[in-house]
């Protein structure tokens, strides 16, 4: 179960051109002073990646309770559709859209056909595909046009915050002074003694397209706590891409309390 966990944990928390060569991404930006939120907001939506379809190899390092494991596997995504897992030799593979999150593991003949509600608990935040994608591309998990947001800054990033902020449910968004992609994006529940953390360490440039290139990921519930760090290498964007999934007839159905 612990490779079905950390392929999952993957989705919120996943060759970029072929035979080009990407590019890491720095940030010569510094912080100005005067700019709206409105500013922000225009200038981080003018960098949304666009593309039809995304291909990469993804290196996963996820500790729980001190407890540390690695993988690698073929990330596929086809841009507000499918987003698709495998680990090496096809031994699992992971398959979410709109509707459902599915799995198989043909190791231990078991699968999982069901919502989102294991994803959203084991990060302790509510998702859906949106905001799985939106995780993996860079993207903030909230639309941020949908409510009025504040400014502040530290040294380092711009800091958008909701105008109305929710004492139950407060949230933060870093943005880079430099390419206005996030640096980080932060919620918090504290009566829950929740905490989500998501660090974009650097982003690479593809087919002028910024993505990740390096995600750390730290959730917390109250004594407990999960690290997740991904790693975005050999991508590709535009490729025409299969999306290989079919659960065997035998195999057996595991369901998660």
């Amino acid at each position: 179960m612990k490779l079905f966990k950390t392929l999952l944990l993957l989705f919120i928390v996943t060759s970029l051109v072929g035979c080009k060569s990407a590019k890491s991404l720095t940030s010569s930006g510094s912080i100005k002073e005067g700019i709206t939120a409105k500013q922000l907001i225009n200038d981080n939506h003018k960098q949304t990646a666009k593309f039809r379809t995304l291909q990469a190899r993804v290196k996963i390092d996820y500790t729980e309770n001190n407890k540390s494991n690695g993988v690698s596997v073929n990330l596929r995504m086809e841009k507000d559709k499918i987003i698709w897992l495998s680990a090496p030799l096809s031994v699992a593979k992971v398959m979410i859209t709109p509707d459902k999150v599915s799995y198989y593991n043909n190791w231990e003949n078991v699968y999982f056909d069901g919502d989102f509600s294991l994803l959203s608990e084991l990060l302790g935040t509510e998702l859906d595909f949106t905001k799985v994608q939106n995780l993996l591309l860079g993207e903030t998990l909230f639309d941020l046009k949908e409510q009025k947001h504040v400014v502040s800054n530290n040294e380092a990033s711009y800091i958008l915050s909701p105008e109305d902020q929710n004492t139950l449910f407060e949230i933060f968004y870093l943005l880079n002074p430099g390419h206005f992609k996030l640096d980080s994006q932060q919620l918090a529940q504290p009566l829950e003694k929740r905490f989500l953390e998501i660090d974009y360490k650097s982003y690479q440039l593809v087919d002028k397209q910024i993505v990740p290139e390096i995600i750390n990921i730290i959730a917390v519930e109250d004594t407990e706590e999960i690290l997740i760090d991904l790693e975005f290498k050999s991508v590709s964007l535009n490729e025409k891409l299969r999306f290989p999934f079919s659960i065997p007839s035998n195999y057996k159905e595991i369901t998660f309390k």
